[in-house]
């Protein structure tokens, strides 16, 4: 039986790959902040575990692999999706915003890799996936502070698959473009037209979409992989 870990797993993209995971035959773990009745709903539908835990604190996140330490004997794929987004222009932007979404995506990437690459270094197998962005590929306007973290989990990805690529441990990342969620609920009707239009495969991208690249990218078929940034995108960014 292969185990999963899929931080900020309760909605959206997270939703998605807990479900396609546990379909698969996975047995899967996610982790939630404040969506607790989803979390709980999304458990109840897939047999999945659900544990409350901050990214951004350590002490939640080292909590949150002892216990699931108790339940999964090991982990094979550890999937680093949770995030926050910020719009608006930089020089608007507070530092303690800045710092806060930076704790979210680089610190919490970096707090559940260091808890769980040792079991996937002494096991000599594994697989990690940052979920990054096409923002953090090209930039957007608008959204420099976000860019700013989804590229600095390119950057870590493309130098932890050098580092732990001889004990045969994988790290992608993977880098959505514009996908139906709840990230999209301030964007007006003409402005996802306006993005539909930009993008060649004339869609926007579903949580689906990523789950299954996510997918990918943690079985035996994506085995020569390591070390890139896999966008899903339509054709956005090219």
């Amino acid at each position: 039986m292969r185990n999963v870990l899929i931080t900020g797993g309760s909605r959206g993209i997270g939703a998605a790959m807990v479900r396609l995971f546990a379909a698969r035959g996975w047995r899967a773990a996610f982790t939630y902040q404040k969506s607790e009745e989803a979390a709980l709903t999304l458990a109840r539908e897939t047999g999945a575990l659900a544990f409350r835990c901050d990214a951004r604190k350590e002490q939640d996140v080292n909590e949150m692999a002892q216990a699931l330490s108790r339940r999964f004997s090991h982990l094979d794929a550890l999937i680093c999706n949770a995030g926050v987004s910020y719009t608006g222009l930089l020089q608007d932007m507070t530092a303690a915003e800045w710092d806060d979404l930076f704790a979210v995506h680089g610190r919490g990437a970096f707090l559940a890799t260091r808890a769980f690459l040792p079991g996937m270094i002494s096991r000599q197998q594994g697989s990690i996936v940052y979920v990054s962005s096409m923002w953090g590929q090209t930039g957007a306007s608008c959204e420099a502070a976000y860019s700013a973290c989804k590229a600095s989990l390119i950057g870590l990805g493309k130098a932890l698959a050098k580092e732990v690529g001889p004990s045969h441990v994988r790290v992608n990342c993977l880098c959505p473009g514009v996908i139906q969620t709840d990230m999209l609920k301030e964007y007006t009707e003409a402005d996802l037209s306006a993005l539909r239009d930009e993008t060649p495969l004339c869609r926007l991208g579903t949580p689906q979409d990523i789950a299954q690249a996510a997918f990918f990218l943690c079985s035996d078929e994506a085995s020569f992989i390591t070390g890139q940034a896999l966008g899903v995108n339509g054709g956005f960014v090219i």
